[in-house]
């Protein structure tokens, strides 16, 4: 499968005198100025006809055209995964994750992943960068992901993310109780000794900025809503885990299981059989890529996320 990608436009006098690609990204903006240089020099972007060099200028009233096919990558596997489809239209594709999902093919995890799924659904994906997929969430957090359909789609959904402007709310679950909502602005790296963690990294991390705020009380835990304001790696796990309430079931935040005091029979159960870490994408908003208009998506918390709030809600009545 490809995509085919067949545009015009006429250079305006104001840009006379410019370079090729600074125009070319002027004129083309739902594409990144690096794939509208490759164009350039594979001659698939052309000035009146004619083939061109990035940095040639133009002089005004040229006729700039595309005529170019994004071919599929071949490297990975079309699987028959179920997907829970949120939404989805000619540019654009929402699904709700389920726990053990991988998003993308990596080292130990090369096939059965989101990506594999997606390229069965929609076989024009493959022609995209990364199938479609311009963010993730890790293998054991549930909720949204959107996916592009097309390579506008994808570039206004990158540049969205990148600016901040895209919408991201999470639920989740931490070890102790809160007194008040807050917010957690520190940089986050890969971690100096255990490198396949991040953490709380003041010389060369990346900025990172988390907000948090109660929804519900228990004993020995609280239910939060977090809005990211970044996107690192880990970045809620680590965020929640610096300022000592780590999300109940990390694996790798957590720390040893923690059972509270007068614990039920049936909750120490229910925190030993929680093996991930309590954490749900619940909302993502953005423009859309073609109407330009604000869009907002929800989704219900996963049954066993809603299972351990009534068991913890229990708890708490009993005293």
């Amino acid at each position: 499968m490809s995509q085919s990608i067949q545009i015009s436009a006429e250079v305006p006098d104001d840009l006379a005198g410019q370079r090729l690609d600074l125009v070319a990204a002027e004129l083309f903006p739902d594409y990144s100025r690096s794939r509208l240089q490759s164009w350039i020099k594979q001659g698939e972007l052309t000035v009146n006809g004619s083939s061109a060099k990035p940095k040639e200028k133009v002089i005004g009233g040229e006729t700039l055209a595309i005529c170019a096919q994004m071919m599929a990558d071949q490297s990975w596997e079309p699987q028959a995964i179920d997907l829970d489809v949120i939404h989805e239209d000619e540019h654009i594709l929402l699904v709700n994750k389920p726990q053990g999902l991988v998003v993308h093919p990596a080292a130990g995890n090369r096939d059965s992943t989101l990506l594999n799924a997606l390229l069965h659904h929609a076989p024009g994906l493959g022609a995209l960068p990364r199938a479609g997929i311009v963010h993730r969430i890790d293998k054991d957090t549930t909720g949204l992901l959107v996916v592009a359909k097309t390579l506008k789609a994808h570039h206004s959904l990158v540049s969205q993310l990148q600016e901040k402007t895209a919408f991201r709310e999470y639920e989740a679950i931490v070890c102790g109780v809160m007194t008040g909502g807050g917010k957690v602005d520190q940089p986050i790296g890969r971690h100096p000794t255990q490198r396949t963690r991040q953490a709380v990294v003041h010389s060369g991390g990346k900025a990172a900025v988390t907000h948090y705020r109660l929804l519900e009380r228990f004993r020995a835990h609280t239910h939060i809503r977090v809005q990211l304001e970044t996107g690192r790696t880990h970045q809620i796990r680590v965020h929640m885990a610096h300022i000592q309430y780590p999300l109940l079931g990390d694996p790798v935040y957590g720390g040893r299981l923690r059972i509270p005091k007068g614990a039920s029979a049936e909750l120490i159960e229910a925190l030993r059989q929680f093996k991930r870490q309590a954490l749900h994408a619940r909302k993502l908003g953005f423009e859309h890529p073609e109407s330009g208009e604000y869009q907002e998506w929800e989704v219900a918390l996963p049954e066993d996320f809603s299972t351990m709030l009534s068991i913890l809600r229990d708890d708490a009545a009993r005293g």
